[in-house]
């Protein structure tokens, strides 16, 4: 059985003029012609030119295609597996790039206005985009939620080195406070939750009282807060959690 070039065209997808200059250039030369001289093609024509395409889409050159097609004891099994570990390769890559720009589209959607070697910089390897969705989950829709995103939309490099130091020091002021062996109720500690209150105030939403007491309950209750805080200080996370609540008691006198 044997195809005329119009039928080879629509059956591969392809133009009769590039089946025209495949042939031309030897790449892809029908294995027969009719009485009146026109091109028909084999079985074996079809699977050299699946071969063609399947390199083409690889980004061989056509040049480079016919030297593999016609190497010695190269077979279709042979041409096949090779593509298949090609097209693999080519397909991992393509993840990571669309991972990559989901990740983009991620960092767009927080509102975060920084370059990736900014936002490096300044996070590290935290990214705040892959705590979007139980963000949103959990406080999507509330005011505080709102006037966050809001706020960090704006925020350029300078704004968020200058809240990452002042987080740093206000840290390291009560790293130093449990280290002394202060108590949390002491107005020394107490001072600093409402330090912390402040700052969540004045960098992210509008923090009262009882949310700031609700906020210092996940710090114990969430091992992610505990683990990021303990790690400046063992047991900070619940000694701050303990000074809110102690501050909170102190401002309802």
């Amino acid at each position: 059985m044997s195809f005329s070039v119009g039928q080879v065209a629509r059956l591969a997808g392809v133009t009769v003029r590039t089946l025209h200059h495949y042939d031309e250039i030897g790449l892809l030369t029908p294995g027969e012609r009719t009485g009146t001289g026109y091109r028909r093609y084999t079985d074996d024509d079809l699977t050299r030119l699946q071969q063609i395409l399947l390199y083409r889409e690889l980004g061989f050159p056509l040049d480079e295609i016919a030297v593999i097609l016609d190497a010695p004891h190269a077979d279709e099994l042979t041409h096949l597996r090779r593509q298949h570990e090609l097209l693999t390769r080519k397909a991992e890559r393509l993840h990571e790039v669309i991972a990559a720009v989901e990740r983009a589209i991620q960092a767009r959607a927080t509102g975060i206005a920084l370059t990736p070697a900014e936002r490096f910089e300044i996070f590290g390897d935290f990214r705040p985009e892959d705590h979007d969705a139980e963000t949103e989950r959990r406080w999507g829709g509330s005011a505080a939620y709102e006037q966050s995103r809001r706020r960090v939309a704006s925020y350029t490099k300078a704004d968020w080195l200058q809240l990452k130091a002042e987080a740093a020091a206000l840290t390291g002021d009560l790293v130093a406070a449990l280290k002394a062996g202060l108590p949390a109720g002491d107005p020394r500690v107490m001072d600093l939750a409402e330090r912390h209150r402040g700052h969540i105030g004045r960098w992210f939403y509008d923090c009262g009282h009882d949310l700031h007491a609700r906020l210092g309950d996940l710090y114990v209750d969430d091992p992610r807060f505990t683990a990021t805080l303990d790690a400046a200080a063992p047991g900070l996370a619940r000694y701050l959690r303990d000074a809110i609540h102690a501050n909170a008691r102190r401002a309802a006198l």
